[in-house]
């Protein structure tokens, strides 16, 4: 998806990382822990009556989701460049109404309520924003941006428009995060002291070009993709990241040369500090002799969670033992006890309206997305994954990356805050006056991608 899109300038942040941004947007209370813990939808069985009616924008990632399926959302539009790719959005969501441009789409498409941005990463922040700035309320894919501004620019724009942001994490609702969090909101682990999440997916350079041109995906550096392993501690425990050390790894390969983002590295790896004193250790690896994965492991006083390792072991708890054994050396130590998890399927539940009780994308996360953006906007709540959550998730693998072309530098992490609890519901009337917030000057080109600006 491409074209042009609403220019704002930067938002400042302060003269160093680490510290709390002071700026009046990125104050205010700590949402409600029932708010930010919400594993299961609300009011799933209640009739449908009002629909949200919802534009996508993107026909790759855009079309793999449950809209059509959801009781209480219309698909009314449908948007890609490729005409091939509206094509295949019309099929997908029975859609009749499709357009050339996002662009084109938020002028003409009035009685759209929401967009979905599932257009390239680099594309993300100026696509949402003009989508906000026309007053419609915004899921978009993941990252939520680029740069530490864009971060500061997308929350500005949530807060002065007071519509929904949500971004579609999937490692938020994978069924293994879904036990992780009830674990943790049921006191099971103790204290989490360490965590360990990686995102290993080699082979993603037959991406990188197509026709003989480089799409936005050529070396794309990996912890600016980093919330699949982000959300496995923060969805979880709530907590922030604070500081990191970050190593990359690149063998200068002719693929890596030439790239937009002028990154030289495969692989990334990343020890983050958070802001309760505990470690998490995250992989990015696009490259080597690994098995591709997003899994995760939970380390607690009490209990500790591991994902299956796709060795053939299954989903493992491990609980602190009053027991002793002696180790190969004959000292005697604590023995722990070791007990198989079947991981639930959420999905199964009462957590979904039925029509979405069904396996789905990315480990069973995709009806869950579908359904918690759909009922946030319906009962006018924060969805799980708001803007502030978004930026949380995002903003630590900008600042990796920093690091590893640093040699692995110790940098604090900028605290973007956290929303406050929304007191209303967005009714149309106030919709239709956030539509008159004045219009920015249209930004030609990404400056992180400037000469593909325009590939869909």
């Amino acid at each position: 998806m491409a074209g042009n899109s609403a220019h704002t300038a930067a938002s400042k942040l302060p003269n160093g990382h680490g510290r709390r941004l002071s700026r009046r947007t990125f104050l205010g209370g700590s949402a409600s822990l029932a708010s930010f813990f919400l594993t299961r939808a609300v009011h799933a069985a209640e009739s449908p009556e009002r629909k949200i009616r919802i534009g996508i924008a993107g026909g790759r990632f855009g079309s793999t989701f449950q809209w059509h399926e959801h009781p209480q959302c219309i698909v009314a539009a449908v948007t890609d460049l490729r005409p091939e790719r509206r094509a295949h959005l019309q099929k997908v969501y029975r859609c009749d109404r499709a357009y050339e441009s996002l662009e084109v789409m938020l002028k003409e498409a009035k009685d759209l309520d929401a967009v979905g941005i599932f257009t390239e990463a680099p594309n993300h922040v100026p696509h949402c924003l003009a989508a906000l700035r026309s007053g419609k309320h915004v899921i978009c894919a993941v990252p939520a941006a680029m740069t530490l501004e864009e971060c500061a620019e997308l929350i500005n724009c949530v807060e002065r428009t007071g519509l929904t942001y949500m971004m579609a994490e999937t490692s938020y609702w994978q069924q293994h995060t879904i036990s992780a969090r009830r674990f943790y909101q049921e006191g099971k682990f103790g204290e989490i002291y360490a965590a360990y999440s990686m995102y290993r997916h080699p082979g993603l350079e037959s991406l990188w070009f197509e026709n003989g041109r480089p799409t936005w995906r050529h070396g794309f550096p990996p912890m600016h993709y980093p919330t699949h392993c982000t959300a496995h501690l923060i969805g979880v425990t709530g907590e922030r990241l604070a500081a990191v050390s970050c190593t990359g790894w690149g063998d200068d390969s002719p693929l890596l040369r030439g790239n937009p983002y002028g990154n030289p590295f495969w692989n990334e790896t990343a020890e983050f500090t958070t802001d309760r004193g505990h470690s998490f250790r995250v992989e990015v690896w696009w490259l080597g002799a690994h098995l591709g994965c997003e899994r995760a492991e939970w380390y607690g006083t009490k209990m500790s969670f591991l994902c299956d390792n796709r060795l053939g072991t299954q989903a493992t708890l491990i609980f602190a033992g009053d027991q002793q054994e002696t180790d190969s050396g004959g000292f005697v130590r604590s023995a722990a006890k070791v007990e198989a998890y079947p991981v639930p399927k959420w999905w199964a539940t009462d957590m979904l309206p039925e029509p979405l009780r069904h396996d789905s994308g990315h480990e069973g996360s995709h009806t869950f997305i579908t359904h918690e953006f759909v009922d946030s906007l319906i009962h006018g709540r924060l969805p799980a994954v708001d803007v502030y959550e978004a930026v949380a998730y995002t903003a630590p693998g900008i600042v990796a990356h920093q690091s590893a072309l640093r040699g692995g530098e110790r940098i604090s992490i900028p605290d973007f805050g956290r929303a406050k609890a929304r007191t209303s519901t967005c009714t149309e009337e106030s919709i239709d006056r956030r539509r008159e917030i004045p219009q920015r000057l249209w930004r030609p080109h990404h400056p992180v991608f400037p000469k593909l600006w325009r590939r869909p």
